[in-house]
Formats: structure tokens, C-alpha cells, sequence
């Protein structure tokens, strides 16, 4: 795979631009342009060094028992010398992660309760800025965590690395780039949804069928990508020590009032974690096909979207709005019901897939886990059936596929 610009990359979000006469708030080329892609931001202003310091080195902060002790040591700093949107994407990522390590750095046993001053203001300050919730999101540890190892090479696992770490190795490592993979094996699927949207506002039948076909082959080649799981991550470890840091203090049992942020409120804050759910690639297709969820789980997509960067969050706004469904109902064309249906059933096999990993990764190692105990102390067994987003894991997963299936349109 070549290094191209991609959907993973974090633009701005207050540039808006038009494209096949489609408002969007950001440039096509940031998608899939022929400008290569540049490494993000990995170094902050000096006066941030002691945010780069322990989220560098988090990893063995966390299982040496020493990082809440440092951040008590921390100075609360001001936000006012970061210059551009590259810097307040580190800035939350850092801060991010750093939180995660705080709270969790003791297990599911003794999580901390409140969030000190001195990452909880300028987190919310640098949050704020961006449009994001004070919380480690997807976009941040997937899309905005990653670099190259060669800047010449191209972008594949094993020329990539990860800018902020979690305890885990080689199994955290892969769980994040597989999923930053999956991400831009989704980047010609956008395109090809605003192909679709284009064609559409023309009446181009055949326009329409064939973006329809390259949303259908971008789904196939987000379930390859999706396989590489298998190779990058053992169960066991992304169980029993990864997933505990991606897990946010909304619908949680082990934090159910919420976390404390010191110096911004004196009432605990109820923030979901980083999930699969905060991916806005899915809820794109979900858009332009006109998937249609059920009351409860649609609710609680939609308020992922509040942990989407907001370009994202414009997007799927903006491909809700084709009424592709009625469209095709409206003209009597096999060949674009087929297209549909195909591109129904693609995404329908992803979901099928993300099932099988979800039972793999999670559902196995916790009920094992709850029946002989995990030698490990992160491991936490309380949300074995729960999504980090706070989900009821299988119930999600399979409600949203179910409704995925009742898209297809009889022939």
C-alpha cells in the first residue's frame, strides 16, 4: 500500500470546501489525493516536555506502579502555546493517554476517583479547542497515533509504530495499527459514497452503480485488513492488560458515578471510552446506504459521534442526507439493486467479522478469566460484557447487524 493521503488523516475542521457540488469540511485529496501523507506531530513547544515525557515512557510508568506519582508532581500549564491544530491533536492524545494510565493504572480494583488539576484543565481547555470530549477517543489512539519508522517507505505494519503506547507489547501495538489499517482500507469507500452522492444529484445510474462498487470493495478490503488481528494480537494480553485503558467511566461498572476533573467540575463526569463505535468510517456506510437502526442503539451511535473529530461528524451528516435507498426504489434498474444489495451484504460480513473478533478477543479470554483468574492485574472482568464505550457488547454488535441485513432490497 502506498503512502497516500487517507481517511485517517486528521484535518482541520474549519475548512470547508466543495466537491462535485457536495459541501464538504475537508479536501478529497486529504482522502485519497496523490500528495503523500506526512508523519503527524510528534514533538510539542519545550514548555509541554513534561507531557511528552510521561506519555513517551507510559508504558513502563504504568507497570512500574510510578506514573500518578509524577502526574502529582506536575505543574498545571497553560494551553496558550499551542500554535496549530497538529499541536492540540498531540496535546490530546497525550493527555489522553496519560489520563487513561492514571485512572487505570491499578486495575479494575483501585481506579482513581479524580482526575488532577494538572491534567484535567488543560485537558479540557486543549478538548475544548478541538471539539473532542476530555477523554482518550478512537481518533485519537488509532488515527492520530501513529508514525513512520522509514518516511520514505510505505504504509504498512511493519514501517509503522505508535507515537503513545499501553502495557501489552507487541499485541498493543498491533491492535491499534490493524485498526488504523482497516481505517484506510475504508478511504476509497468515501470516495466512492461521493461518487454515489454525485451521480445521484445528475440521476447518472451508471455513476451511481459503479461508486457503489467501490464502497462494496473498500468493505472487503476493511475485513482483509481486519484478518491481520490474528497475526498482531494475542488475546490474552489485549484482555488482560490493554483493555482496561480504552475503557471510559460512562455505563462502567467499576467507576459507575463517573471520574472527578479536578479544577473544571466538582461533580464527576460520565465520558464513554475509546470503542469501535467512535469509528465514523462505519456510520458513513451506515449513511449513504440508509441503515437504519433501532431506537436505543441508533441513540447511542449518534452520541459517538460526540467523540468524532468534527469533519467526521459533517460527513456523516452529509451522506444522510442522499436518500440513496429511495432513490434506487425509484428507478426500475436490476443492475443498481444488485450493486445495493451487494454493497449491503459487504458491510453485513464486516459486521459478521468484527463479531468473530469480539468473541476471540474478549468473550473467551473473560470468561476465562472470570473461571481461573488472569495473572494479570489490568484485566477487567467486571466488563466482560460490556463495550469500552459502555455498550452491551453482543447485544450492540448483533442488533446492529441485524438492521444492516433488513436493508437489502427485495428483487
Amino acid at each position: 500500500m502506498s503512502m497516500q493521503g487517507c481517511w485517517s488523516f486528521m484535518w482541520p475542521s474549519n475548512e470547508l470546501v466543495c466537491y462535485r457540488g457536495c459541501t464538504l469540511p475537508f479536501a478529497p485529496s486529504q482522502l485519497m489525493g496523490s500528495s503523500r501523507l506526512v508523519n503527524h506531530e510528534t514533538d510539542l513547544p519545550d514548555y509541554y516536555q513534561v507531557w511528552l515525557d510521561l506519555a513517551y515512557n507510559l508504558s513502563h510508568l504504568i507497570e512500574s506502579g510510578k506514573l500518578r506519582d509524577l502526574v502529582h508532581k506536575m505543574p498545571v500549564l497553560s494551553t496558550d502555546f499551542l500554535s496549530n491544530h497538529r499541536e492540540l491533536m498531540l496535546a490530546h492524545l497525550a493527555l489522553g493517554a496519560i489520563s487513561m494510565g492514571y485512572v487505570w493504572q491499578e486495575g479494575q480494583h483501585a481506579p482513581a476517583q479524580i482526575l488532577p488539576k494538572a491534567l484535567a484543565w488543560p485537558f479540557s481547555i486543549v478538548s475544548c479547542k478541538l471539539g473532542l470530549p476530555p477523554i482518550l477517543t478512537y481518533a485519537d489512539s488509532v488515527l492520530a497515533n501513529w508514525k513512520l519508522r522509514d518516511p520514505a517507505g510505505n504504509m504498512e505494519i511493519g514501517n509503522l509504530d505508535l507515537i503513545v503506547s499501553f502495557p501489552g507489547g507487541e499485541s498493543t501495538r498491533g491492535f491499534f495499527l490493524v485498526s488504523l489499517l482497516v481505517e484506510m482500507a475504508a478511504s476509497s469507500g468515501i470516495m466512492g459514497a461521493l461518487e454515489v452522492m454525485h451521480a445521484m444529484e445528475i440521476s447518472h445510474l451508471v455513476g451511481v452503480r459503479n461508486g457503489l462498487a467501490k464502497v462494496t470493495q473498500s468493505l472487503k478490503k476493511m475485513k482483509e485488513a481486519f484478518k491481520l488481528m490474528h497475526n498482531h494480537v494475542d488475546p490474552t494480553i489485549f484482555h488482560g492488560k490493554l483493555r482496561i485503558f480504552m475503557s471510559g467511566w460512562r455505563d462502567n461498572p467499576i467507576l459507575p458515578r463517573g471520574l472527578v476533573y479536578e479544577g473544571v467540575s466538582n461533580e464527576p463526569i460520565l465520558l464513554s471510552g475509546a470503542s469501535a463505535a467512535q469509528s465514523s468510517t462505519i456510520q458513513c456506510f451506515d449513511a449513504l446506504l440508509g441503515v437504519k437502526h433501532d431506537s436505543e442503539t441508533g441513540a447511542y451511535l449518534t452520541c459517538m459521534r460526540d467523540y468524532m473529530p468534527s469533519g467526521h461528524r459533517q460527513l456523516i451528516e452529509t451522506l444522510s442526507c442522499s436518500s440513496l435507498r429511495d432513490f434506487i426504489l425509484s428507478h426500475s434498474s436490476s443492475d443498481l439493486c444488485q450493486a445495493y444489495n451487494s454493497c449491503v451484504s459487504a458491510l453485513v460480513e464486516l459486521r459478521n467479522y468484527h463479531l468473530n473478533i469480539v468473541t476471540k478477543y474478549i468473550i473467551v479470554p473473560g470468561n476465562l478469566a472470570r473461571s481461573i483468574g488472569c495473572p494479570f492485574r489490568g484485566v477487567g472482568t467486571a466488563l466482560n460484557s460490556r463495550g469500552t464505550g459502555g455498550s452491551n457488547l453482543m447485544l450492540f454488535l448483533k442488533s446492529v447487524r441485524k438492521t444492516t441485513q433488513k436493508a437489502h432490497i427485495n428483487l
